[in-house]
């Protein structure tokens, strides 16, 4: 079956508004699925720091309306498209629940809206009356992380709509299993569900709290993450799946891993317009600029002899092994090596780092900040990129790293295990270098091995290579969620309700 009516729910999408992967996922992804036949129409809200004029979005309905807690509450449906794309694009404007700074929470205390509970229900809500009032029955709804969590909720538990997505299937993607949409047991009181849902242990109740992710584990007709590791991962113990791993486990014959994919119009270092020379597998010689024009930009020394630059783009933060690396860090410094950083964090790390740099200054440069051409740099000038991960759902780094030719060092943990295959110089093999076990004399070793495989050009050419022709487009990730749209439709036809 393929030519489905597809509606894509995300709380972030790039370009609009973006935190964090799960964005870079949801703007490329509906555009792929389109690309091969399917229509897609696009939700999230209309957050003040959006753009509207620079991407021509309009207002398509006025004063369309829900009810919340027994009040009719007001919201507009905006709409655009994209050049690049046959998606249309729709964003839910409640300024008393959007129009304020920061996505989820406040820059200014780095807290949480207290208010997300109310925000995203309603988001939810309006979302499904948008689609009522476009009379757009999808075939299957596809939610992201727990600010969707609702909507497949709504549909079974309230009948939303009353039968008008009777049809429908729901599937949640889970981005990243730690964020769960945790609310105080009085917010059951204002999602407009009959209180026979919620009691301990149902879709709703999480050890006292409200979940809006597990209430859509529960109640979405198949759950799917972004790596067939991560999928198992989840299950498997409370390290990997926060609490969440038993019901995961009761669902096993529900959930899914697909790889996400990435968008090669953009992270490709044949046409990209953001570093300094452009280079192919077959004609790599513009790496060697990138490498010296990185160093010059963050004010690395150019050293005489050749030595590996290693690149590192991260949240500062213990889930993306910097406590590994600070234990470890004197004797990395020890090594012939240099070392670009970007990203903020923790403040623990970002003070250790500085001392560091400061230390060696010849070795390693901090940059905390956002700066996506210092990204793209970082991706085309380096020779190694360093991914520790303690978990990591998909990772969409290391796949830009083989792009470009950067060889990924990475732990054997979620999307990193599936992507990156471990080289073994004697067989001519592998595309990166892989750690098992968390552990910081495991990290210094492999970072060892891949500065002694350097020193061999032959060996480091052809892996280089292997990277940069392997193919995680996102044509090959749609036709596998065309596959899980599929069982979704098929699920929804058998299963009922049962909480």
């Amino acid at each position: 079956m393929s030519g489905f009516q597809i509606a894509y729910i995300s709380p972030e999408i790039v370009p609009f508004a973006k935190t964090g992967g799960l964005a870079d996922v949801a703007g490329a992804l509906p555009k792929a699925l389109s690309k091969i036949g399917n229509a897609v129409k696009v939700f999230m809200p209309l957050y003040q720091q959006i753009d509207i004029a620079k991407f021509d979005i309009k207002c398509l309905r006025e004063g369309l309306s829900f009810k919340m807690a027994g009040q009719k509450e007001l919201f507009d449906l905006y709409h655009c498209r994209q050049v690049d794309s046959e998606c249309d694009f729709y964003f839910i404007k409640m300024d008393k629940h959007f129009g304020r700074k920061g996505l989820y929470g406040s820059p200014e205390t780095g807290k949480d809206w207290e208010d997300n509970d109310l925000r995203f229900s309603a988001f939810a809500k309006a979302t499904l009356e948008s689609m009522i009032a476009l009379g757009f029955k999808p075939d299957i709804i596809n939610c992201n992380d727990w600010q969707s969590g609702l909507i497949p909720a709504y549909i079974k538990c309230q009948d939303y709509g009353f039968g008008y997505f009777k049809n429908t299937a729901t599937i949640i993607t889970v981005h990243n299993i730690g964020y769960q949409g945790l609310f105080p047991e009085s917010t059951f009181d204002k999602l407009d569900i009959d209180h026979k849902w919620y009691y301990p242990a149902s879709g709703f109740e999480y050890y006292g709290q409200v979940s809006f992710l597990k209430a859509g584990l529960v109640f979405s007709d198949i759950i799917n993450t972004v790596s067939e590791r991560y999928a198992r991962e989840i299950q498997s113990s409370p390290e990997y799946g926060n609490g969440m791993e038993g019901l995961l486990a009761s669902r096993a014959d529900d959930l899914y891993g697909v790889v996400n994919g990435i968008d090669y119009n953009v992270w490709n270092p044949a046409i990209d317009k953001l570093i300094a020379a452009n280079f192919t597998p077959q004609k790599p010689e513009g790496k060697a600029k990138n490498k010296n024009t990185l160093k010059r930009q963050v004010k690395l020394p150019l050293v005489r002899r050749d030595v590996p630059l290693i690149g590192m783009i991260s949240r500062m933060a213990s889930q993306k092994g910097f406590d590994l690396i600070a234990e470890i860090a004197e004797q990395i410094f020890e090594l012939d090596i240099q070392m670009v950083i970007l990203g903020t964090g923790d403040k623990q790390y970002e003070e250790l780092f500085l001392s560091l740099a400061e230390k060696y200054p010849k070795k390693l440069s901090v940059n905390m900040k956002f700066d996506d051409q210092l990204a793209h740099m970082i991706e085309a000038g380096s020779d190694m990129f360093l991914m520790p991960s303690r978990y990591e759902p998909c990772g969409l780094n290391q796949l830009y790293s083989l792009k470009y030719g950067t060889v990924p060092i990475v732990r054997e943990t979620g999307g990193l295990a599936d992507t990156i295959e471990n080289c073994n110089p004697a067989k001519d093999s592998g595309t990166g270098f892989v750690f098992k076990n968390y552990d910081s004399r495991e990290l210094l070793n492999t970072i060892r091995f891949a500065v002694e495989v350097y020193k061999n050009k032959k060996v480091w050419s052809a892996l280089m290579k292997r990277g940069m022709e392997k193919d995680f487009s996102w044509d090959n990730s749609a036709g596998k969620y065309i596959a899980l749209y599929e069982k979704a439709i098929q699920r929804k036809k058998t299963n009922v309700c049962t909480n």
